[in-house]
């Protein structure tokens, strides 16, 4: 979610967050408020994961179905990148990988770290779900990672989850 000081009152949701120049940035969603009414905290789902999730719909999908990553990571804090050789805490560590991730078949292993996605930094495993999930099903996105210290980059290809993931390992 976008989080926005913009009034959302009750029955406003799905209006649009826009920017200063009429730019769409996301569809007003819900707002945490403790009187009531439209004084609190709102909340809007992002634009570009708006547009992937019309896109599946216009294909004809009933359900959003997110890229499958097929890894479990964490964010690198500044001990975990001092250990990693980074000049600076960035990215998200590689714990765990399935065989079958789209991320394995590129080559990325265990102690990797994935740097960006499209040119968008992924610094948590949340941020990088997110980037997955707006960019869609079916593309190829660029994909920046450190492996043993070297920089590595290549094209990983969004596809949904096997019928059968393993539960142990998460995306």
């Amino acid at each position: 979610f976008i989080q926005t000081d913009a009034a959302i009152n009750p029955g406003n949701s799905g209006g649009a967050l826009v920017d200063m120049a009429g730019r769409l940035v996301g569809i007003n969603t819900a707002i945490l408020t403790r009187g009531g009414g439209s004084n609190g905290i709102g909340f809007a789902i992002p634009a570009n994961l708006v547009a992937t999730i019309v896109e599946q719909a216009k294909a004809g999908a009933t359900e959003f179905q997110r890229p499958w990553a097929g890894i479990t990571g964490q964010e690198v804090d500044a001990s975990l990148a001092s250990g990693l050789g980074l000049d600076r805490p960035e990215g998200v560590l590689v714990s765990e990988l399935h065989p079958a991730s789209p991320f394995a078949t590129l080559g990325l292993q265990a102690g990797d770290v994935i740097l960006s996605i499209d040119g968008a930094p992924t610094n948590t495993p949340q941020e990088l779900m997110f980037r997955l999930s707006a960019l869609g099903i079916g593309r190829e996105a660029d994909l920046v990672w450190m492996s043993n210290g070297a920089r590595h980059e290549g094209q990983v290809t969004l596809a949904p989850a096997p019928d059968d993931p393993p539960a142990e390992v998460t995306d």
